[in-house]
């Protein structure tokens, strides 16, 4: 492995033991999940109401959904991955190479999902998710009604679009704090 980065370059990086105590229990449940502490948790600790905002948001996506695991982090790579945001591809890549059991997957989406080896309603899914991205103010009903064609619920468009705007909101955090992606998570969920 490589040297590890500092979780961002251009704010400072909040010392753990001055942070408020849910912030610090967060943090060691995260590490002791993981078996390391995402450089995501420390950065947006840097302002520890917008941290607890974004994970209480983060959370009651992954928690509420009725969408799969692995489609999420598809919508959350393919999202990234338009916006150029490299802790979020890396980080969110990986999570999706487990939750897919795909080495592969991460790194097609994240380029180029057309061409991705993905069936007809996980490209709906993003192609909408890359509207909520690109072109928020194009979206009509129509393209609300392809997803139900494909058979997602209006709860899981609406999940679909706010895990985009959600990962549209942490990639430019990402970019403007310089958020570096931990080394642990460029090996993981690879063969070998």
């Amino acid at each position: 492995m490589g040297q590890q980065e500092p979780p961002m370059t251009r704010f400072p990086v909040p010392d753990t033991d001055e942070l408020p105590e849910d912030i610090q229990q967060r943090m060691a449940s995260e590490r002791e999940r993981a078996g390391f502490l995402p450089n995501v948790f420390p950065a947006f600790a840097y302002r520890p109401r917008q941290f607890r905002a974004f994970f209480a948001f983060y959370d009651a996506l992954v928690e509420g959904s009725s969408l799969a695991r692995e489609e999420l982090e598809m919508v959350v790579v393919v999202t990234s991955g338009a916006n150029d945001c490299l802790y979020c591809v890396v980080a969110h890549g990986a999570l999706l190479r487990i939750y897919a059991d795909d080495p592969r997957l991460a790194e097609q989406l994240a380029t180029n999902y057309r061409t991705a080896n993905i069936g007809d309603t996980h490209r709906a899914m993003c192609e909408f998710a890359l509207q909520v991205t690109e072109r928020p103010a194009e979206v009509t009903d129509e393209d609300i009604e392809r997803l139900r064609d494909h058979g997602f619920s209006g709860e899981e468009v609406w999940d679909i679009a706010s895990t985009a705007a959600l990962f549209n909101l942490s990639n430019r955090m990402a970019h403007v704090a310089d958020m570096r992606p931990n080394e642990e998570f460029y090996g993981m969920g690879r063969e070998g």
